[in-house]
């Protein structure tokens, strides 16, 4: 969305009525809230690393994408040593859904890693994914963060090639160890 003013025009370009007001956003959503309308399904979706998350829901939608149940104890300590969490509400003024997260660690100053990419599969389809990830590097860079690693499962490589992401070509860089 680019704000021109009190004039708000929607990511295709056209003006749109169905945004919130700057100060209704800042105070559902926190500061460096982003909205996105998307035309396709006529919905207002919001992109915030500031509004806090309600661990069942989060545990609902990591669910929904085929992840194992984690321990919410374990959750909620992830999420406090992460450097930037970020939620993806498909907005309503009582009740916003959380559809959409990923959050990044690392050192803070020049390293971090993104980790838990997650759509709802009800709405892959719609650029989402790509808006989360756009949304998300834009923090990183706010905050000074120069390179950025990713960890993705297989299934998901061609969503970050198109994305402008590479492999590391000699796949021998750094190995993952899960344990039993």
């Amino acid at each position: 969305m680019i704000n021109l003013g009190s004039t708000k025009i929607g990511m295709s370009g056209w003006k749109n009525e169905k945004l919130l007001s700057d100060e209704t956003l800042k105070n559902i959503y926190g500061k460096q809230a982003f909205q996105y309308f998307n035309q396709t399904n006529s919905s207002l979706f919001v992109f915030s690393h500031s509004k806090s998350f309600d661990l069942i829901e989060l545990e609902q939608l990591l669910q929904a994408v085929g992840w194992g149940r984690r321990p919410l104890r374990r959750v909620k300590r992830a999420l406090d040593n992460s450097l930037i969490k970020v939620g993806l509400w498909q907005h309503d003024p009582k009740f916003p859904k959380l559809i959409g997260f990923a959050r990044c660690t690392g050192d803070g100053i020049i390293d971090a890693t993104i980790w838990d990419v997650a759509i709802n599969p009800v709405y892959q389809g719609y650029g989402l994914g790509k808006q989360l990830m756009e949304y998300l590097m834009k923090s990183l860079k706010r905050e000074g963060i120069s390179r950025v690693t990713l960890f993705a499962d297989s299934d998901v490589i061609t969503f970050y090639k198109r994305q402008g992401w590479t492999l590391e070509p000699k796949g021998n860089k750094c190995a993952f160890w899960y344990s039993n």
